[in-house]
């Protein structure tokens, strides 16, 4: 075993070798067919089981423990915490703690620090004794790794609630940001709307800067308690990180000039923002960090617990839990409704199931009803453009994404509904949307057209993650392929994101992954877009992905990708233990690349099939979706049901749009 550089232990998985013609695992081609149809019925079977009676879907968006931790915290910091949410809490914590006593960012990978010292406190919290086994094991190897000042900053803050740190020791953050108009740099539309929601609440808090009193010392978790705060370098002075720390400095300093008046109306303003952006259930933007900030923070102004605001707030986050069968709780992150619905009925049309079914009748009812029609932050940047999109969560009327809403038109397109001219509205206005949202390089980003200024991630406050959102490969991908289906794989629109993304291609013939695991994600985001487009085949770029991917494949036939990819590409792209899900992925571009009959796409089927449970599921603890890459892991639990029924569909029906689909309609499945 050898030691990678971001300190986990293991090496990658060997490269696999090359198919042999003999190997005796593969059924003949009738078999393997035969075979094929049997697994796609019952992942049809046990995907409508799945289906709400108001037909949406919605797995389970399982991240880490900083969700659980700073659920405790907060409910701690308002007086709120009661024993069976924080023995449920614990329990769940506890069981995702690893044999050397940290606590990982996702199945698999190594023990992370903030999230260590996070899940360490709340189980603190919950009567865990600093000198029990499972703690005290923690605690050693968070001091081996520089203790608490080694943390993210937003670990840091949690603990300043407390006492715990020194606000004067964390980055200043005014609320006069607020005030900064949209051409100036770092105004807050220069942050992605995630990190926006996130910094102008935390404005609020760093200049209010309170302190609850701490039920217990942490002197446990520094590396020398006398001196919690060790000297740190200085940046050159002539570099962008030395600028943002001489400013970061600047305002440590300009803090006790600002005039009190002139501090209490920026809060306000910025107390305004928060609460115009609250949605109907309560929440902020649909996810669950945001709401944290905002709850802290209209609280330090004043909002009493009882206030609708704060009301509301608090019971959306209620909303976030899941309580499991043996007591456990864990805290989702967001939830993903219209995402998991749209790729639900995706998986199901080109699954086989007829265009008028009432299922998806009922599902693309439910979508039409989930349209975003008034403006959002996004019209910051585009005034003129009219609404028309869709959110990936219940409700989420501020920031409707790009993503979702060219997946929810391509699922439209799928379905035969009794309203065509209703589902005509819908789908004119989301294209018309996505394409005014196209930045200015020809690609799409999530939910803001150029946001891709160099400052916010310079900021000494932003060290977690993404904070702008960039256009990236996966979502041009999808809007490309829904623009091709819509009849405008020809307009200038169109091809400058197809220009793109040729341009955007690995030399290994792979593309990147912003929002899945990585490369296999974004391969199999741009292959099917780009065929739909018109780019036959036997186009070089399509051929350097069928060989990559081809060259990847494990030696049991899937294809697996850890998410040690996003930060050491050279040894772990395409490489992991093989997925459903990016098994999948890679079916999806090799049989748009009309490789149907090769004996990579035979071999990647028959692993589907022969990994499928009794039940027509599929079993995937690792994680394969991304919110921030590497620092912010998801695991989607429903990818591992849609995206292996979508790529077996496509196996036996062909590509969806692209003429009559060969072979045999698929029966419906009993019980549906």
């Amino acid at each position: 075993m050898t030691a990678t550089t971001d300190g986990s232990t293991g090496a990658p998985p060997p490269r696999a070798a090359a198919a042999s013609e003999t190997d005796t695992d593969t059924p003949a081609a009738a078999g393997a067919h035969e075979a094929a149809v049997r697994a796609t019925l019952r992942a049809t079977d046990f995907l409508l089981s799945r289906q709400d009676p108001e037909g949406w879907w919605k797995g389970d968006l399982e991240t880490n423990v900083t969700m659980d931790a700073e659920d405790l915290l907060l409910r701690q910091f308002l007086g709120i915490r009661d024993e069976r949410t924080t023995r449920a809490a614990a329990l769940f914590i506890r069981g995702e703690q690893r044999e050397d006593g940290t606590w990982a960012t996702f199945h698999g990978g190594p023990g992370e620090l903030s999230t260590t010292i996070e899940a360490y406190v709340a189980l603190r919290l919950a009567g865990d004794a600093p000198d029990a086994p499972h703690m005290a094991k923690a605690a050693a190897w968070i001091r081996a790794r520089g203790g608490i000042a080694a943390a993210r900053v937003f670990t840091r803050i949690w603990l300043a609630l407390f006492g715990w740190w020194k606000w004067e020791d964390l980055p200043e953050l005014p609320p006069e940001l607020i005030w900064l108009p949209s051409w100036m740099p770092l105004n807050i539309y220069d942050f992605g709307c995630w990190a926006r929601q996130t910094i102008v609440p935390l404005s609020i808090v760093s200049a209010k800067r309170p302190v609850r009193p701490a039920p217990f010392p942490l002197d446990e978790l520094h590396t020398d308690p006398a001196r919690p705060v060790p000297p740190r370098p200085p940046a050159p002075a002539a570099s962008w990180d030395g600028a943002f720390q001489r400013l970061d400095k600047g305002l440590h300093v300009l803090r006790r000039a600002v005039p009190k008046r002139l501090r209490r109306a920026a809060m306000n303003t910025a107390a305004r923002w928060i609460v115009e952006r609250q949605e109907n259930d309560g929440c902020w933007g649909g996810i669950q960090p945001p709401a944290v900030y905002s709850i802290i923070a209209l609280h330090l102004l004043g909002y009493d617990l009882r206030h609708p605001v704060m009301r509301e707030g608090l019971a959306s986050l209620d909303r976030f839990a899941v309580w499991r069968e043996d007591g456990a709780r864990m805290i989702e992150a967001c939830q993903s409704p219209v995402w998991d619905t749209c790729l639900a009925t995706i998986a199901l049309a080109d699954a086989g199931l007829p265009a008028d079914h009432p299922r998806l009748v009922k599902a693309v009812d439910w979508m039409l009803g989930e349209e975003v029609v008034r403006r959002g932050d996004w019209a910051v940047r585009r005034p003129e453009l009219p609404p028309g999109g869709w959110a990936f969560e219940f409700h989420n009327d501020n920031y409707p994404d790009i993503d979702d809403t060219a997946e929810v038109v391509l699922a439209l397109r799928r379905v035969r509904h009794p309203e065509p001219a209703r589902v005509e509205r819908a789908i004119g206005r989301g294209v018309r949307w996505t394409l005014g949202m196209q930045s200015r390089n020809g690609a799409w980003g999530a939910f803001d057209v150029d946001n891709t200024s160099p400052f916010p991630n310079r900021l000494p406050f932003c060290d977690f993650g993404e904070v702008i959102d960039p256009p990236s490969a996966d979502v041009t991908a999808h809007v490309v392929e829904m623009l091709a289906v819509e009849g405008l794989a020809h307009d200038p629109r169109t091809r400058r994101g197809i220009e793109w993304l040729l341009a955007e291609q690995e030399p290994d013939g792979s593309w990147f992954g912003r929002w899945g695991v990585n490369y296999i994600y974004g391969t199999g985001s741009v292959v099917p877009a780009l065929v739909a487009a018109g780019l036959p085949a036997a186009h070089p770029a399509i051929r350097r992905a069928v060989t990559w991917l081809e060259s990847v494949q494990n030696d049991d036939g899937g294809w697996g990708e850890d998410l040690r990819s996003y930060r050491h590409a050279a040894q772990w792209r395409g490489r992991g233990a093989s997925t459903a899900s990016q098994t999948a992925w890679a079916l999806m571009a090799l049989l748009a690349a009309g490789e149907r009959d090769s004996r990579a796409v035979e071999r990647g089927v028959a692993w589907l099939v022969a990994t499928q449970r009794e039940d027509g599921s599929w079993d995937e603890p690792y994680f394969t979706g991304t919110g921030f890459p590497w620092d912010f892991s998801i695991n989607y639990h429903l990818y591992r049901q849609v995206f292996p029924l979508t790529a077996l569909g496509r196996y036996l029906h062909g590509e969806p749009f692209h003429g009559k689909r060969p072979g045999k309609p698929l029966a419906v499945a009993k019980g549906s």
